[in-house]
């Protein structure tokens, strides 16, 4: 099994910054994508930012330009760099990853999900 866990969250003021952490524990041979996720009250989980294995990352249209995704596949380990944060950013944020593992064929995980809220 994998066990995501991510750290990072918290509160802000409109403005500012936050960076968040997920690093992936278990049997991980290969990692397919790695990304974040979001969902506010009364809202859908939405794609935040997504990195493949082509190394192209993918951002939803709300984040583009102030959010930045990387990954240490070595590490198992993916960071988002959230700047110029707003308060319609506030939500849980989740950690996802498509891997496979001595277990498992490919398959995603979720993390718990870190709070992020954004004052105005």
């Amino acid at each position: 099994q994998v066990q995501l866990v991510e750290s990072g969250g918290g509160s802000v003021q409109a403005g500012g910054f936050l960076r968040l952490s997920c690093v992936g524990i278990g049997s991980i041979t290969a990692i397919t994508a790695m990304g974040w996720y979001r969902q506010a009250p009364g809202n859908e989980r939405e794609m935040v930012a997504l990195l493949p294995n082509d190394g192209i990352p993918l951002y939803g249209d709300s984040v583009k330009g102030r959010f930045t995704i990387s990954r240490d596949d070595a590490k198992n380990t993916a960071s988002l760099h959230m700047n110029n944060l707003k308060p319609e950013d506030s939500a849980v944020y989740y950690c996802n990853i498509v891997a496979r593992t001595r277990e498992f064929s490919l398959r995603g995980y979720w993390g718990q999900g870190t709070q992020v809220t954004v004052s105005s």
